[in-house]
């Protein structure tokens, strides 16, 4: 087929030679929407073609009207559709090549195509791969999904695979491909050609407040035993002090018994009026008073001391959920009445 032609040519070839074919016309008003950079690169590249070979102009030509209909396609009923369409025409490999190319302009995210995907199904498919590959899967994935399969994971999965989540920084594109390669096999590939940021401590803390109580603190044990410094930082992050708002009126009241007046006023000195009223009206209005005057009397306070006040209140509402005084409410728990 024509299309073949253009596939041992660089990208900058194509266009140069595309960009010939069109003519000075056209190709003026294709250099008004570039860089400067990409203008003086083409240039360049126009100014080494000696002359144009016409089986691959019409090579490149044919490529960019595929590519101009994928566009199409993924336009009207996003990338599946794409493919499908481009399969019935153009066969598979070729259709799954055109998508693959368009991904990075389009900033499809890896495994993009099994976002929606049902979690059990995604669980049976990945749980036999290595825990590098899953983690780099659920960090693709939007934090409930992961949760969810993170919670029906083997049990000496669950914190190598979390511990591997929190620790990734940014992917290398062809270690992207090669795993998409492999579950393409089923579904189809996608793929971004630039390096992505996915994972971090912040990723499995989402992740991890969404599981249910069990599987969290065993979790947190054995990055407690194999990385106490992760595990620390973490924690810290689970449960942060806005959060008080989601415990019940009486466990409020509960921690509130265990605070010092003097800190809970430092800690309410940089929080929203939600937060506020949450604790106000969890307290006698003498108490109540009591406070405003402490958090008004107390004046300019440093951020990083008010932090250091949240936190250590953060860690008593943790120490009282430990010993299952106060219960934060989780994903992935079912609710009970007793």
């Amino acid at each position: 087929m024509v299309h073949q032609k253009s596939q041992s040519l660089t990208g900058k070839r194509k266009a140069a030679i595309f960009l010939i074919s069109m003519g000075q016309e056209i190709s003026a008003e294709i250099f008004k929407h570039l860089r400067d950079e990409e203008i003086e690169q083409l240039t360049l590249e126009i100014a080494r073609v000696d002359r144009v070979d016409p089986q691959e102009r019409d090579a490149i030509l044919v490529e960019f009207q595929e590519m101009m209909l994928a566009q199409e396609f993924i336009s009207q009923g996003g990338i599946e559709y794409a493919r499908e369409i481009l399969e019935k025409a153009l066969g598979s490999d070729r259709a799954i090549d055109i998508i693959n190319r368009l991904t990075t302009s389009l900033q499809v995210r890896p495994f993009d195509f099994i976002r929606n995907a049902d979690p059990s199904q995604l669980l049976n498919f990945i749980q036999g791969e290595h825990p590098q590959t899953i983690a780099l899967i659920l960090s693709y994935l939007n934090p409930q999904t992961s949760s969810q399969i993170l919670v029906h994971l083997p049990d000496e999965l669950q914190a190598n695979v979390a511990k591997r989540i929190a620790e990734m920084d940014r992917t290398s594109p062809d270690i992207i491909r090669d795993i998409e390669r492999v579950l393409e096999r089923k579904l189809s590939s996608l793929v971004n050609e630039e390096y992505t940021s996915a994972g971090g401590i912040d990723a499995i803390v989402e992740v991890l407040n969404l599981v249910d109580r069990t599987t969290e603190k065993s979790i947190i044990e054995a990055l407690e035993e194999e990385d106490p410094e992760l595990a620390e930082e973490i924690k810290k992050r689970m449960f942060v002090f806005e959060d008080i708002t989601l415990l019940t009126d009486r466990d409020i009241q509960q921690v509130m018994r265990e605070v010092d007046t003097k800190e809970l006023a430092l800690a309410l000195k940089a929080v929203d009026d939600a937060v506020k009223d949450k604790i106000f009206n969890n307290m006698s209005k003498r108490a109540a008073a009591m406070l405003r005057e402490d958090m008004e009397f107390m004046g300019p306070v440093r951020l990083r001391d008010v932090e250091d006040a949240q936190q250590r209140i953060v860690n008593i509402i943790r120490k009282l959920e430990e010993q299952g005084d106060i219960v934060i409410a989780r994903g992935g728990e079912e609710e009970l009445v007793v």
